[in-house]
């Protein structure tokens, strides 16, 4: 018996929508999107290019740590943090709650990076699992523009219940890891969240004078939903909470150039 070669079909206008049903899934789509919370972009295009939301997604749990349990890298984080908050909470009489279980931070650095103590309300539980409720709670409260946790452990089941909240509420969900044991990463294990940060301390840009160049931070994105990880190095934030690219990265392009006009 021989073998009959199949034939090709060619697709019918039966196939494709219509432009009803083109218009009914935009349609679907806007309210979708329309039902997460807003997305805040770095205004970085190195950045917002990278992440599959275009910026930090303001329905969604965001998982934050030092690259290393040294004060530097705990401090970057830190204030990394306080930067994603202050940029969420720029509309006047917006607030902002902090749960934490030790009252140890610093409020002129978090007003430097752009998150005055006048934004903030603290939480501080008898341990991890109150603050954690805390936390919960402020996101299921809806009044305010961001919320904080600080915390060493929080299990799969913790950061769902985050997750869901935030996603409920439409309030962005930052939860800063702290380093529990020098020799276990505070990402290792599973989590919920949307996204995953790894902040640590980098060498400032030289000045073309003697004196100390505005800090710089080694920025990695360890894992993020509908996108791949990334690293890169930026400049700490200023008093608005809004990082920037090291001038040498800025004006490679140019110095280049430059440099090639010159020995030709």
């Amino acid at each position: 018996m021989s073998r009959c070669c199949p034939m090709s079909v060619q697709p019918s206008s039966l196939d494709r929508p219509s432009a009803d049903q083109l218009a009914a899934l935009r349609a679907q789509l806007a309210q979708a999107q329309s039902q997460r919370g807003p997305v805040l972009a770095f205004g970085i295009d190195a950045l917002d290019s990278r992440l599959g939301a275009g910026g930090i997604d303001g329905g969604g749990l965001h998982e934050i740590t030092a690259a290393s349990p040294t004060l530097g890298d705990d401090a970057a984080a830190t204030l990394f943090v306080a930067g994603l908050a202050a940029r969420f909470a720029t509309v006047p009489g917006a607030n902002v709650a902090w749960a934490l279980t030790r009252f140890d931070l610093y409020a002129p650095g978090l007003e430097q990076a752009g998150l005055p103590a006048a934004k903030l309300l603290y939480l501080q539980g008898r341990n991890e699992t109150m603050a954690l409720a805390l936390a919960e709670d402020s996101l299921r409260d809806g009044s305010f523009s961001a919320v904080v946790a600080e915390v060493k452990v929080a299990d799969q089941t913790a950061t769902r219940r985050l997750q869901l909240a935030a996603a409920d509420s439409r309030t962005p969900m930052l939860l800063l890891r702290r380093w529990a044991r020098t020799s276990r990463d505070p990402l290792e294990r599973p989590s919920a969240a949307m996204t995953r940060w790894r902040i640590g301390c980098a060498p400032s840009v030289p000045l073309p004078a003697p004196g100390v160049g505005r800090a710089c931070w080694s920025v990695e994105l360890v894992r993020q939903r509908n996108g791949n990880p990334f690293s890169l190095v930026v400049e700490a934030c200023d008093d608005t909470g809004r990082l920037a690219l090291p001038a040498p990265a800025r004006h490679r392009a140019a110095a280049a150039v430059g440099a090639a006009s010159q020995a030709a």
